[in-house]
C-alpha cells in the first residue's frame, strides 16, 4: 500500500507539473447504439462485452478501495448518465450516475488526454474555472482538503490548490484539482413535475489529466457523480447543506426501458429493508443468509457470506450480471439444471450456454436470495436466462473466482437481478431494501421542507432534480438512460 501511494504521489507530481500548457478543441459525434442487446438481436459474440464491462468495473473498484476516496472511475459502459448545470453562467455536463462510486469530477478545460469526442452524447463539455464567476479553487488549508476523505496528496502545501488523484485497477487514472462552484437544478414543488429553480455550492474534481481507460472516446461522458456509502459524495454535500436527506432510489424497467431515479424519501410504495452490513464500508453491502432454489435451500457453508470492509454481498446497479463465490456458483448451477440431466452446457465467453426448445419460464426454477431481516429477492428464469439466438440461452450467474477483479469470495448482485424492482438506499437509517414494482409507473416522494408528498412518474428524478428521460442502449442488458435537466 505504501508503495502504491508513493507511486501515486510521484505520478501526480509529474502530472500537475506537466499539464498546464496545452488545451484541445471540443469534438462532437452523433449518439448511436454501441452494441445490440442480448435477447433483442444480440449475438453470441456480444456476450463477452458483458464480461469485459464487469471485470473492468470491479477491477477499478477493488483497487480503488485502498485509496482514500475509494472511487470508481468513469467506465461509461452501461449505467446511467445525466445532464447537470455547473457554474455561472451555467454550462451543461453529461455525468455518469454510479451507485458504486463516491467521487464527483468533470473534465477540465486544460485536461490532457481527456476525451473530446463521444459516441454516447452529442457534445462533451470541459469545465473552465475562469468562465464561471462563482468558481473558487479549493486551497490546501480548506477543511475539505485536510479531511481524510478528500484523497489529497501528501505534498499539498498551504499556499497551493488542493489536488486529487484517483487510480484504478484496470490502468485508468485521473488527476486534477478540487473546485467549489454552483450546481444548478430544479427542486420538486408539486405534483406532475411542478418545480422551482435552485442551486447549491458543491466541491468537485476538475480533471487535468486522464490516462488509460479514462481517455477512451467511444463511451466517454464529461465525468462522474458517485452515490456510494461515503461522507464525501455529492449527495452527502447536499444533505449537509440541508437540501435533501441521504436517501436515493432507482427502478430499472427492463421491459420498456427507462425507469426512475429519485433523491429523497420514498413513502409509496412501502419497501421492506435489511441493515447495511458494514456502515464503514464505501459499498452498499448487505447480509445474505441463504439461497433457495424452488424453496429448497442450497447446502453451502454457513460462513460463506461473511462481510468485511470491502467484501460481502454488494448491491450494484452498474454491474450487468450476478457474481457468486465458486462453491455457491457450483451448487446453484447443479440446482438450476437438476431436472435437465440431458442438457449439454457449452462455454461462450465464460458464460454457460445451452439449447432449449420449450419455455424456460416453465422449465427452470425460481431462485430466492434471503437476507437479514426477512427480506427476500426473487429471481425468475426470465431474469437469469438470456436468449441470445433462437432457442439458445446463457446463464447470467457467474463464478466470481473465474472473473479477474470480481473478488473470488464475494457476491455482487447486478442489474440482472435488481431490474423491475424499486431499490432504496437509505444511508440515514443504514438500510437498503427493494420490492417488485412496475418501473414504468410512479412513486411518491416526501418533500422534506413541507412534509407534503408528490407523485413522481417514471420520466422524472425528484426531491432534488427533475429530468426528462430518454432511452439509449449502450451495451447488452444494461440500461443507459440519458436524463435531460429541466432549465
Amino acid at each position: 500500500m505504501a508503495h502504491l501511494m508513493f507511486l501515486a504521489a510521484k505520478l501526480l507530481a509529474l502530472v500537475l507539473a506537466s499539464f498546464v500548457h496545452g488545451t484541445m478543441a471540443n469534438g462532437v459525434l452523433e449518439v448511436r447504439r454501441k452494441f445490440p442487446i442480448i435477447g433483442r438481436g444480440g449475438k453470441s459474440s456480444d456476450i463477452g462485452v458483458l464480461q469485459t464491462h464487469d471485470r473492468s468495473r470491479h477491477c477499478r473498484r477493488l483497487e480503488a478501495a485502498d485509496l482514500p476516496l475509494g472511487g470508481v472511475g468513469a467506465d461509461g459502459s452501461g449505467i446511467y448518465y445525466t445532464e447537470i448545470g455547473i457554474g455561472a453562467p451555467a454550462m451543461q455536463y453529461y455525468v455518469q450516475v454510479d451507485t458504486g462510486s463516491s467521487s464527483f469530477w468533470v473534465n477540465g478545460i486544460s485536461c490532457r488526454q481527456c476525451p473530446r469526442e463521444s459516441s454516447v452524447v452529442s457534445k462533451l463539455t470541459l469545465y473552465d474555472p475562469l468562465e464561471s464567476v462563482t468558481s473558487r479553487a479549493v486551497q490546501c488549508d480548506d477543511v475539505f482538503c485536510t479531511s481524510k476523505q478528500s484523497a489529497v496528496q501528501p505534498n499539498c502545501s498551504r499556499s497551493s490548490k488542493c489536488p486529487y488523484y484517483f487510480s484504478y485497477g484496470d490502468g485508468g487514472a485521473t488527476a486534477g484539482w478540487f473546485y467549489k462552484d454552483l450546481m444548478h437544478y430544479r427542486q420538486l414543488s408539486g405534483n406532475n413535475g411542478q418545480t422551482q429553480p435552485t442551486n447549491a455550492s458543491v466541491i468537485f474534481g476538475c480533471a487535468a489529466q486522464n490516462s488509460g481507460s479514462l481517455n477512451i472516446t467511444e463511451l466517454a461522458v464529461d465525468g462522474i457523480i458517485g452515490f456510494s456509502n461515503s461522507n464525501n459524495t455529492l449527495l452527502s454535500q447536499l444533505a449537509a447543506a440541508g437540501k435533501t436527506k441521504k436517501i436515493f432510489s432507482h427502478c430499472l424497467d427492463s421491459r420498456n426501458g427507462g425507469g426512475i431515479f429519485a433523491i429523497g424519501e420514498v413513502v409509496e410504495p412501502k419497501v421492506k429493508t435489511t441493515p447495511l452490513a458494514n456502515n464503514q464500508s464505501k459499498y452498499h453491502l448487505v447480509n445474505l443468509t441463504s439461497i433457495d432454489v424452488d424453496n429448497t435451500a442450497l447446502q453451502i457453508p454457513a460462513n460463506i457470506f461473511g462481510t468485511t470492509d470491502s467484501k460481502g454481498t454488494m448491491v450494484d446497479s452498474g454491474t450487468a450480471l450476478a457474481y457468486l463465490p465458486g462453491i455457491v456458483y457450483s451448487e446453484l448451477m447443479l440446482a438450476i439444471f437438476a431436472k435437465h440431466k440431458n442438457i449439454t452446457l457449452r462455454n461462450v465467453d465464460d458464460l454457460e450456454c445451452f439449447e432449449y426448445l420449450n419455455s424456460t419460464n416453465d422449465g427452470f426454477p425460481n431462485i430466492t436470495f434471503k437476507f437479514q431481516g426477512d427480506l427476500t429477492l426473487d429471481v425468475y428464469p426470465y431474469d437469469y436466462l438470456f436468449e441470445f439466438e433462437d432457442n439458445q440461452y446463457c446463464v447470467g450467474f457467474q463464478d466470481a473466482s473465474r472473473n479477474v477483479g470480481m473478488g473470488e469470495d464475494g457476491v455482487v448482485l447486478g442489474e440482472m437481478v435488481i431490474s423491475d424492482k424499486l431499490v432504496i438506499y437509505d444511508m440515514e437509517n443504514h438500510v437498503i431494501g427493494w420490492t417488485e414494482y412496475n418501473c414504468s409507473s410512479s412513486i411518491k416522494i416526501k418533500d422534506e421542507e413541507t412534509g407534503a408528498t408528490y407523485t413522481v412518474n417514471a420520466n422524472n428524478i425528484s426531491s432534488g432534480w427533475i429530468y426528462q428521460w430518454q432511452m439509449h442502449w449502450i451495451m447488452p442488458l444494461v440500461i443507459m438512460v440519458s436524463s435531460y435537466l429541466v432549465s
